[in-house]
């Protein structure tokens, strides 16, 4: 669980994915964002494809920043062999770090042994490359989003995580769910989709036991640290 009373501003960037994922996303949105994303010491940046994958590498070049990007985002509903030539396709570009989207319209029809069988390929589409499983789920019941974590515990993913951050955010109550479910495996939470105040919600995430937070909203959560110690949500530093 991430210890906030132990990190200043530069660690708690490793507590954030930073992304850049507007349908209008020019080279040079990409280029800032990985600059932007080296300069907070986030612990990756996102495209929302591979096609910038080229530019993020010769932005990164020389930092820990992890290039990443997705997979059949944000719907998740390709066929599965789409959605493998696609992360292959991301592995040899040089993608770090992987988010796929699950097919919860599949999830939510009990297509369940279907659902497995893909989040596996996915991880092993991955070569040992981080992979992230996405829920959505604002769009799932209670019950849902607990088969969804357990598909994504069986199939030996890195992370589950709760949204594409493209439709409505989780709830607090939600992403407890997910993590009663994940409780005493290894994988991750992250959280995409913070709702407004964005800050404060997104420090109570982590101080609930969010591994990561995925957000274009990065850098003014990181700058936020001081005033979320300041009127009490996060711990004060105790390097």
């Amino acid at each position: 669980m991430v210890n906030l009373a132990k990190m200043d501003k530069w660690a708690v960037g490793k507590c954030f994915d930073y992304s850049v994922l507007g349908k209008d996303t020019t080279e040079a949105d990409i280029r800032e964002g990985c600059r932007t994303a080296v300069k907070y010491n986030c612990a990756a940046f996102y495209a929302s494809s591979y096609f910038w994958m080229p530019v993020i590498l010769e932005e990164l070049k020389g930092s820990d920043v992890l290039p990443a990007t997705g997979v059949n985002f944000p719907f998740g509903n390709a066929p599965n062999e789409l959605k493998l030539f696609e992360c292959e396709k991301i592995v040899k570009a040089g993608g770090k770090s992987i988010d796929t989207t699950m097919n919860i319209g599949a999830l939510k029809s009990g297509m369940y042994d279907v659902v497995l069988q893909e989040t596996k390929d996915f991880v092993k589409a991955c070569q040992g490359n981080l992979s992230k499983v996405i829920l959505d789920v604002a769009f799932l019941t209670d019950e849902e989003i607990a088969t969804g974590c357990k598909i994504i515990a069986e199939a030996g993913a890195d992370y589950a995580k709760t949204a594409t951050g493209q439709f409505e955010g989780p709830s607090m109550e939600q992403f407890l769910i997910m993590k009663k479910t994940l409780k005493g495996t290894n994988i991750g939470l992250k959280v995409a989709g913070v709702k407004f105040p964005r800050p404060q919600n997104a420090y109570c995430f982590i101080m609930a036991g969010a591994d990561l937070i995925g957000t274009r909203a990065a850098p003014a959560m990181i700058d936020a640290l001081d005033q979320m110690r300041e009127i009490g949500i996060v711990p004060a530093y105790q390097p």
